[in-house]
């Protein structure tokens, strides 16, 4: 039992937090990470809210244009249900031929399916959960049905989810080289949920979104996997735009996945049009010369042999 005042509580709780391999505080010293992707590389560009095959033809053909580095990862939103199989075919053929990771989404997630109460200013805290067990069975199902088509990357929405095809990767009910990234709308913010999703299975794993950079290196001392992290949002997450930080992010966070272009869109999970993607690639584009210009010797992955490209 804690005895004594606060600031003896407090002092016997960093202590614990120490013994056990956690951070007792976020590091302000933003000491760099020597952590690396497989190649020797420090950072990746991950494009959200590709949402069709024919969204995905588009900015590629767009970064062709603005000569902006191809991402290594593409990463569908709304859900694999709303997905034909030839939707996700040639998304597929597509990623495979470009060797770019696609990552599909699960669902039916809280707020696709028949809640109400996720629709609430309180409720909307559950809204990418799964209620019930026929939503798990389905979103399980999901992912099921992509592995068979090819895809091998899924965005979780739901740690119970997480568990459950962990050990179905292990039990090779799925394929052994299916990645899992946990979702940003999860909420983990901390180094001690960030640890446990890694030891559920996560292979990457988004935090929110404004994160400052201290916490972001005290996430880092502890976890190996990837972390995937916002350089900017869209209207409903703040419209934060983190472009002068990004060299920073690099330097802490390694290996890092950076989300960018999401500031061009109203909301998470939107089916962008012409001009919204046409924004997404110039933010790119003004990602990439702002590292450029502050970390030059800053090392992007060049190796397309990535870990979830379709098969």
């Amino acid at each position: 039992m804690l005895k004594g005042g606060g600031h003896t509580a407090e002092q016997k709780i960093r202590s614990f937090l120490s013994s056990i391999g956690l951070p007792n505080r976020d590091y302000a010293e933003l000491p760099p990470s020597p952590i690396r992707f497989p190649d020797g590389s420090q950072y990746r560009f991950e494009i959200p809210s590709a949402q069709t095959p024919e969204i995905i033809t588009k900015y590629l053909e767009l970064f062709e244009d603005y000569e902006a580095p191809k991402p290594h990862r593409f990463t569908e939103t709304r859900g694999i249900m709303r997905l034909l199989d030839r939707d996700i075919e040639k998304m597929v053929e597509i990623c495979k031929r470009e060797k770019i990771e696609l990552f599909l989404s699960t669902g039916p997630r809280a707020i696709t399916d028949t809640s109400t109460v996720s629709h609430t200013p309180e409720g909307a805290r559950i809204a990418y959960r799964l209620r019930g067990t026929e939503q798990l069975v389905h979103a399980l199902t999901d992912v099921y049905r992509a592995a068979e088509l090819g895809v091998r990357g899924f965005v979780i929405y739901d740690e119970g989810m997480l568990t459950v095809l962990n050990l179905m990767r292990q039990e090779e009910i799925i394929p052994t080289n299916c990645r899992f990234k946990v979702s940003v709308h999860c909420g983990h913010g901390n180094p001690a949920s960030i640890k446990l999703l890694e030891s559920l299975g996560a292979d990457s794993v988004n935090p929110v979104a404004d994160l400052t950079l201290p916490m972001i290196a005290s996430i880092r001392n502890v976890v190996k996997i990837f972390l995937d992290i916002f350089t900017d949002t869209p209207a409903t997450s703040g419209s934060i735009n983190r472009i002068y930080e990004v060299p920073e992010i690099i330097r802490v966070a390694s290996p890092v996945y950076l989300k960018v272009g999401s500031i061009a869109n109203p909301r998470h999970n939107h089916h962008p049009n012409q001009s919204e993607i046409v924004e997404r690639v110039r933010q790119v584009k003004a990602v990439a010369e702002m590292i450029e210009r502050y970390y030059p010797e800053s090392k992007p992955s060049h190796n397309r042999n990535l870990l979830a490209i379709p098969e």
